[in-house]
Formats: C-alpha cells, sequence, structure tokens
C-alpha cells in the first residue's frame, strides 16, 4: 500500500521493545524508569494490564518526551483509538483484527500478529507497518528465517518467548526489531530487583546492537 507507515524511528534505530505486561502495575513508572535508566526506550503498554489506557497515558505523559510509547494486545477499533488518544505512537495486536488498522493505521503504525505464511500475507496487505511474529518461540529464528525467503519484503518484529540472548540471532535472520516481555521485567512487578531490571536493559541493548553490527558487517560484505 502506497500510505503504510513506517515504524517509528526510535523502533528502527534500537530494534528492541520492551512489552509490559502484568496485573499489580503498582511499581510500574518505577520498572519503565529502570528500563529507560539501562537504555531502552520502546515501551509497548498491553490492554492486559489493569486500567490500561490511563496507564499508558500516564507512561506517556511521564516519559514522552524521552520514551517512545505504543500499546499493545490491541483487538477492538475502541482500544486502538483510545490508545492513541492517550499518546499511543504504535499499536500492535496478537492477530490480524481488520477493523484496528481500519481505524488507527493511517494515524500511527499498527503492527498485527501473525504466524502462518497466510496469516503474514494476510497483515501486511491490509496495511500494516509490519508484522507481528507470534509466538517467535515456536518456531525461533530457523522459522523466521524460512518465512522471509518467500516475503522478504514484510517486517518481521518476532514476540513471544524470546529471551536476551536470542535477540542477535533474531535480527540476525532478519527481523526489524525484536519484543521482550518477561526476558526483561522478570519479578520487578513482584518486588524484584530495579537494579536487575536496568542491568537486563543494558543487556538486551547490548545484544541488539551486536545483532546490526552483524547484519551490517554480512551486507558490507556481499556487496564488497
Amino acid at each position: 500500500m502506497s500510505n503504510r507507515l513506517e515504524l517509528p524511528t526510535e523502533i528502527l534505530e534500537d530494534r528492541l521493545i520492551a512489552v509490559i505486561r502484568g496485573t499489580d502495575v503498582s511499581r510500574l513508572t518505577q520498572v519503565v524508569k529502570a528500563l529507560m535508566d539501562g537504555g531502552v526506550r520502546c515501551i509497548e503498554i498491553t490492554m492486559t494490564v489493569p486500567d490500561a489506557i490511563t496507564v499508558l497515558r500516564g507512561v506517556s505523559t511521564t516519559f514522552g518526551d524521552h520514551a517512545c510509547v505504543g500499546a499493545g494486545t490491541v483487538l477492538t477499533a475502541d482500544q486502538a483509538r483510545a490508545s492513541v488518544d492517550a499518546g499511543a505512537r504504535f499499536v500492535l495486536a496478537p492477530s490480524l483484527v481488520p477493523e484496528v488498522v481500519a481505524a488507527v493505521g493511517g494515524v500511527v503504525p499498527v503492527v498485527p500478529g501473525a504466524l502462518t505464511p497466510t496469516e503474514v500475507v494476510a497483515a501486511w496487505e491490509s496495511g500494516a507497518a509490519a508484522v507481528k511474529l507470534f509466538p517467535a518461540s515456536l518456531g525461533g529464528t530457523r522459522y523466521l528465517r524460512e518465512i522471509r525467503a518467500p516475503l522478504p519484503d514484510v517486517p518481521f518484529v518476532p514476540t513471544g518467548g524470546i529471551e536476551i540472548s536470542d535477540v542477535p540471532a533474531y535480527l540476525d535472520a532478519g527481523a526489524v526489531a525484536v519484543g521482550l516481555g518477561g526476558a526483561l521485567i522478570a519479578d520487578a512487578f513482584r518486588g524484584g530487583s530495579l537494579d536487575a531490571v536496568r542491568e537486563r536493559a543494558r543487556a538486551a541493548i547490548d545484544a541488539a546492537r551486536g545483532g546490526r553490527r552483524a547484519s551490517t558487517s554480512r551486507a558490507s560484505a556481499a556487496h564488497g
């Protein structure tokens, strides 16, 4: 589609999105700050978080000048519109929900979820900015390579069950960015160490940079 939006610059540069879930978000502001202290700029607030729209608005207001805040697990047009009104700069869904793309796809980048080739093509043809490969751990990096072979123009953002140590391999396999949830947050919402969150964030950013360097080196060698 000619009017297809691109992912935010921060996602394309950092190639990493922190996925925020949880039922007790009393420490959410502290957790987000710890992630950002560790260098993570792209934050996804999922609709499974209690009072998610209010939380998203708060994070966007508090960190908006320094963070790229988006909405995740968006399943309805109303959620999509409310998320954008609350400051979301991107919207992700676990599946293709055409009404979400229709509602806000011309306003912010939308990344619907898909797994099979048929789902990926449908998501891409809907006008998506990229396709969320979910759950990525089901097929791993080998599956990402295989599905990209016939669909090289589709930007993939794998999420679901990815560890920090896996990040370079997913980028090496062709992902434009990777979503990390539990691997970054761990037990932080249950009283776990915020210093540990900062360290994991730094490690994830370093891993993403490593994957980027590897991709750049291969591209240079191919054109040398």
